[in-house]
């Protein structure tokens, strides 16, 4: 019997260890399927981390390597290499290695922090050829940033993802031709600070409202043709345009690695696709926790700290005394919030609720309701669906609701 397994060592399991840890458990263990901890953070070379959490900028591997100093002095066990192959609903982790082979393990309680991974273009249905010179954004961030091979020379990026945007950019920096970054939705779905910083400081075209509709090329990518959708997200003929290139980068979407959390029959939310928690990251399941990307995909790594850390607190107290819980009220939204994290609150205690919207809005008022009557509004000058927002609930607020509602309304 192992008293905390954490299952993923990067920012979001490290940071649940840590706060774990602090919070009295002494039985911890985190499996890492890589060779190292710190996750996708390793790979991230530029800045921009750290600025919520720790007051100043750092890079990837500097913002892990705090955790992962934290987890050494706490003398926090870990196993990298490991694989984990099932989680079963009563809580018994079977994973394997090359050292122990297959094992397993029973916890008292489990966070998953799995993260994400990247879309792939086997869900875009892009006609054309396949040749060589297709990646997703992540794989070419690896391949440039840790193995230093350059994907190629001439590029066209689709999706306006942060990592296609910072791509952009690092392409650009090792003397890559960036041609345009295409985008399907009529704004873009990375930070405003990304865009500024990525594509207008180095002159890289945004097309938005365009996809890449066919792909050139037999052995290797010699041009894609990109064309204009409508208001349906169809091509329009008379549009189509046709973009020499040797490299096509995908920035379309993360998953949240959830695998394990079906497998173990814990619902996941239609909209996120992770995993349906309370105030507490607790999941249908008592003392199974998810946070991270893991259960919603973050824009910066800080949040994705900050609510490892609820998770990894709320696992220790579910360890040591259980989770009481005196109400059950479900929260929903109105289509213009696409949604909540959490999805539910099983206790009556400051709550930060994290949200995103459905599309571009500005001067807006978001309204929150507690069983129909107004719990508060707030009004804020933009909001788009690349920038995660929250409000914080108190207590007092929380106290015998059954329902809560988040509505935006424009002004």
């Amino acid at each position: 019997m192992t008293e905390l397994v954490i299952i993923g060592g990067g920012p979001a399991g490290m940071s649940a260890a840590v706060a774990a840890y602090d919070a009295g458990v002494r039985d911890i263990l985190i499996l890492e399927r890589d060779d190292s901890l710190g996750g996708i953070l390793q790979q991230c070379i530029h800045n921009g981390f750290g600025l919520h959490r720790f007051g100043e900028e750092l890079t990837g591997p500097e913002y892990a390597w705090r955790y992962e100093q934290q987890v050494h002095e706490r003398g926090i066990a870990y196993k990298t290499g490991t694989m984990v192959l099932e989680v079963s609903p009563d809580k018994v982790i079977t994973a394997t290695n090359p050292t122990d082979g297959i094992f397993q393990i029973q916890a008292k309680a489990i966070v998953l922090a799995m993260g994400c991974r990247e879309r792939a273009k086997g869900a875009l249905n892009i006609a054309g050829t396949r040749p060589a010179g297709i990646f997703s954004a992540g794989t070419a961030q690896k391949f440039v940033n840790m193995k230093g091979y350059m994907p190629g020379k001439n590029v066209v990026i689709l999706g306006s993802g942060d990592i296609g945007l910072i791509m952009a950019r690092r392409m650009t920096l090792e003397g890559a031709s960036v041609k345009a970054v295409c985008e399907l939705m009529p704004y873009s779905g990375g930070l405003a600070r990304n865009i500024e910083q990525c594509l207008n400081d180095f002159n890289i075209p945004l097309k938005l409202s365009h996809t890449v509709v066919e792909i050139h090329g037999k052995t290797r990518v010699t041009g894609v043709t990109i064309a204009k959708v409508d208001e349906n997200r169809k091509p329009i003929e008379s549009t189509k345009e046709y973009i020499e290139c040797d490299t096509l980068l995908l920035s379309v979407g993360l998953i949240p690695e959830n695998e394990l959390t079906e497998g173990a029959g814990i619902c996941l939310d239609r909209v996120t696709s992770g995993a349906l928690v309370d105030q507490d990251r607790q999941t249908q399941i008592d003392g199974v926790f998810a946070c991270g990307n893991v259960l919603h995909v973050h824009d910066l790594v800080d949040f994705v700290s900050e609510e490892a850390e609820i998770a990894g607190q709320a696992a220790a107290q579910y360890i040591a005394d259980g989770l009481d819980t005196d109400m059950d009220a479900v929260l929903h939204t109105d289509g213009k919030i696409r949604y909540t994290v959490p999805q539910r609150i099983t206790k009556a205690k400051d709550t930060n609720v994290y949200f995103r919207v459905a599309d571009v809005y500005k001067n807006a008022k978001i309204t929150v309701l507690k069983d129909g009557e107004v719990l508060l509004t707030k009004k804020k000058m933009r909001l788009a669906p690349g920038e995660m927002e929250s409000l914080k609930l108190t207590a007092a607020q929380l106290a015998g609701a059954k329902e809560i509602k988040f509505g935006l309304e424009v002004l």
